[in-house]
């Protein structure tokens, strides 16, 4: 297999968004398939929409997801520097090398002249073009001046290893500018240049760069450069999926997900499958199996839908698999940002112990401050959720009084508080009372935590404890005694 060279070059001008992630995992897993090259080159050229730290935050979230480089901020490499605003003099030299060829040339027209004619085009109703207002008399190029591309219409066909084969006609190609008036390169410039001398041999982004593609490929034709593989990522939609993923259509930046408990083992996982599959019907991939069974030729070619639901399932599947696989001790280090605050009061081994009864339940981390309260201070006491149960409901507060008071005599008996005899008292109470598990259970568990649900009885007790659990029994025990009254 060839060994792919390719990069993730994403612009610093905010948080990351779940597209702009999923454009670095596919040439990520391409490069490590291939024994290749990863490279991450911030191409921070836009200095208008340039935001103050986003360039740490791009770095912290690949790391965050595994997603390692191999050239790039931090790690160097063979083509530094890796910030495009630091490669300033490079773009101004291969322009002028156009110049030279006659293929580009300085343009100092002013902007309002510009919509002049983009004014006038459209009064015509013909397709606005630059290059059918190029200046007549050019000017030497100075500093200050844009350089723009002078371009050759004519038909273009290429491969695009998603789309397929596609070409386009003269009227889509314009005279670009290559050089902003600040010096800057624009990135339908610096890019090509980048990628060459960087090597890159693969250029993976979204879908909306296509329409430039014949462009790009003038641009190629004109350095006498190879063009690499292309690659055009189709766009995640919005869950009702009529329109490209917006951050108005509820997807979060991934740090807010970081936040809220989601793991990068599942955010990695979700991502990569959103718009791919090896053709199976297996939904939960490690890195490792990603890298394995990636091909860019099983990315589909339409939109994939933004599920938050299914991301959340994928992060409980990995929830489980993870501690099932390496056992409560190690896992436990990942949830110590979200317990809720009461939790601060009690030692690690016992938030192992409620932890190791809850995880199975969880859909992200976050959820430990609202389904684990109860183990570390009493839960907010409201007898009116304890009669509108259900399955509580079908008794008088009577009867309800005289079941917790059979039950708080059989568990004050217990010599040994734990599951096993738990689980034998609590079955004992079934066949005494006459009660169905769902009533009884419901009273009691409802009684001790005042929460929608809890683990198994008999482990949600041995956590809490004796003294805890009879004395919550006994709470709300005499509180229906006093309705009574």
């Amino acid at each position: 297999m060839k060994k792919i060279i390719t990069r993730f070059a994403p612009s610093p001008t905010g948080y990351i968004h779940i597209g702009n992630v999923r454009s670095a995992i596919y040439p990520y897993l391409a490069a490590r398939q291939s024994g290749g090259t990863f490279i991450l080159r911030i191409e921070d050229t836009d200095q208008a929409r340039y935001v103050e730290g986003a360039t740490e935050l791009i770095m912290d979230t690949l790391k965050w997801l595994g997603l390692e480089w191999d050239e790039g901020p931090e790690v160097g490499g063979p083509h530094a520097p890796y910030f495009q605003t630091e490669r300033k003099e490079l773009y101004l030299e291969w322009a002028k090398k156009l110049i030279a060829d006659g293929r580009a040339y300085a343009d100092p027209t002013d902007s309002d002249t510009i919509q002049s004619y983009r004014d006038a085009d459209n009064a015509k109703k013909i397709p606005y073009l630059y290059r059918n207002h190029r200046p007549e008399n050019i000017p030497e190029w100075q500093p200050g001046i844009p350089i723009r591309f002078k371009a050759d219409p004519k038909p273009r066909k290429w491969h695009d290893e998603v789309m397929g084969d596609l070409s386009a006609g003269p009227e889509v190609q314009d005279d670009i500018v290559l050089i902003k008036k600040d010096g800057l390169p624009t990135y339908n410039f610096a890019h090509i240049v980048d990628d060459f001398l960087m090597n890159v041999n693969m250029v993976a982004r979204g879908v909306e760069y296509l329409s430039s593609t014949p462009n790009y490929l003038a641009l190629y034709e004109a350095f006498g450069i190879e063009q690499p593989l292309l690659v055009s990522l189709p766009h995640i939609l919005a869950p009702q999926g009529n329109k490209k993923l917006g951050k108005r259509d509820g997807a979060k930046s991934v740090t807010e997900y970081r936040d809220d408990g989601v793991l990068p083992e599942a955010m990695l996982n979700y991502l990569a499958c959103l718009g791919w599959n090896d053709g199976t019907e297996q939904e939960i991939y490690t890195k490792e199996e990603l890298i394995e069974k990636f091909s860019l030729d099983r990315i589909q070619n339409s939109g994939a839908r933004y599920d938050e639901v299914k991301l959340l399932w994928m992060n409980g599947q990995w929830i489980r698999k993870l501690v099932d696989e390496h056992g409560i001790d190690k896992f436990y280090e990942r949830t110590l940002a979200f317990w809720p605050d009461s939790a601060k009061n009690y030692d690690d081994d016992y938030k192992k112990r409620v932890f190791a009864i809850i995880y199975d339940r969880l859909k992200t981390l976050s959820d430990l401050r609202e389904m684990t309260g109860y183990f570390f201070e009493d839960p907010k006491f409201d007898i009116e959720q304890l009669l509108n149960n259900k399955f509580v409901k079908r008794f008088s507060e009577q009867e309800l009084s005289s079941l917790l008071g059979t039950t708080i005599s059989k568990l004050e008996g217990l010599n040994n508080w734990n599951e096993e005899s738990l689980k034998v008292a609590l079955n004992q109470l079934l066949e005494a009372t006459g009660k169905k598990p769902a009533e009884l259970f419901s009273l009691i568990r409802i009684s001790v935590s005042f929460a929608p649900f809890s683990p198994a009885l008999d482990y949600t007790l041995d956590v809490l404890g004796k003294e805890t659990t009879m004395s919550r029994l006994n709470k709300v025990k005499n509180a229906l005694l006093l309705d009574q009254q």
